[in-house]
């Protein structure tokens, strides 16, 4: 008989879908043009001033390949622009444009939203302790050998 315990990360990985699929629905729904997971992550990370393509990668755990096709994707949709780095003659940022802005600011209230309808579903105190457990500073992950 196979094991039906599922790992931490798992759950996580779960609980991240959960939001990313509500919250792309409602975004949809609300007549906002339909974007991909990768694409939703990259608003999520992306700093208000703009950020690097390279930056972006990191933040997000895939390629730079990756991020730069997300970044494509939503420039001719009008929610991203590139702009000079000043910074860095050779570097560009990334940033959103003003619908990028309003979309950003819509996502931030279904995502209020989707938190609220979790309480109702698994209540209040669980998910107040979920929050402090994830905004807890875990530190660095253990190396090997280390107890």
């Amino acid at each position: 008989m196979q094991s039906t315990h599922r790992n931490l990360p798992q759950l996580l990985g779960d609980a991240r879908r959960w939001f990313e699929e509500g919250l792309l629905a409602a975004m949809e729904a609300g007549g906002a043009a339909p974007v991909s997971p990768t694409q939703a992550q990259l608003f999520a990370v992306l700093d208000d001033e703009g950020t690097t393509v390279s930056e972006l990668a990191r933040r997000m755990g895939v390629t730079r390949q990756t991020a730069h096709q997300a970044v494509h994707g939503l420039i001719p949709a009008g929610l991203l622009e590139q702009v000079p780095d000043p910074a860095s003659a050779r570097q560009r940022l990334i940033r959103r444009t003003p619908d990028g802005e309003r979309a950003h600011r819509q996502a931030g209230v279904i995502l209020e939203r989707l938190e609220e309808q979790l309480a109702e579903r698994i209540g209040r105190g669980t998910v107040d302790a979920l929050r402090t457990a994830l905004e807890a500073q875990w530190g660095q992950p253990p190396s090997p050998g280390s107890d």
